[in-house]
């Protein structure tokens, strides 16, 4: 067994059960599939992890801490093409951990916890950050902060049908997506004088 400082040794596990979540429903998977996987002891295992759930929300964590990372809106390009982008990373990283992603998000998942629900709705705060403050969009009306908080929720709703179907072609869905964004402003700005352009 190679020698890894313990950093790195708790890294190697979260990265094997992420593979294997990619093939196994997450919560079909038992520590024996992640120790054997990794070539290490179940008591090497319990050193870093307590249990399979503690190992989920450490997985859960990797890929929100990757999903913030990709998504952005920085300045330069217009807010528009920037939104596009933004979006086209999120489903990227999904995709990428789709077994993963489903699982958690999906209603009566047994890793579904409120831990886990917590690290999910950081991933929500950060995209309405995002939009708030490249509309410029300091104290948001009641209808304009339901309204974003309504978009990432189809957006995240869109993206667990997609992964489960794929009827629809990821850079269409992309793009019907980001004209829903500019739609439900237009009809917030209609119903209050609430403002966010995305040009």
């Amino acid at each position: 067994m190679r020698r890894m400082s313990p950093e790195r040794r708790r890294e190697q596990l979260i990265e094997v059960a992420l593979e294997i979540y990619g093939r196994v429903p997450p919560e079909q998977v038992t520590v024996d599939d992640v120790t054997g996987a990794a070539d290490v002891s179940r008591a090497l295992f319990y050193r870093y992890f307590r249990g399979m759930d503690e190992l989920h929300v450490a997985a859960l964590s990797t890929i929100v801490a990757e999903m913030v990372d990709r998504i952005s809106l920085p300045a330069g390009e217009s807010v528009a093409d920037q939104l596009r982008s933004a979006v086209e990373a999120f489903f990227g990283v999904v995709e990428r951990h789709a077994e993963a992603y489903v699982a958690l998000l999906r209603s009566g998942s047994v890793i579904s916890t409120d831990q886990t629900d917590a690290i999910v709705d950081g991933v929500r705060d950060h995209i309405v950050t995002l939009l708030r403050e490249r509309g410029g969009i300091t104290d948001p009306s009641p209808l304009m902060a339901m309204t974003l908080r309504g978009w990432v929720a189809l957006v995240e709703g869109a993206s667990l049908t997609w992964l489960q179907e794929q009827k629809v072609p990821r850079d269409e869905l992309v793009a019907w997506l980001c004209d829903q964004l500019a739609a439900m402003l237009a009809m917030t700005s209609h119903h209050d004088g609430s403002e966010l352009v995305l040009e």
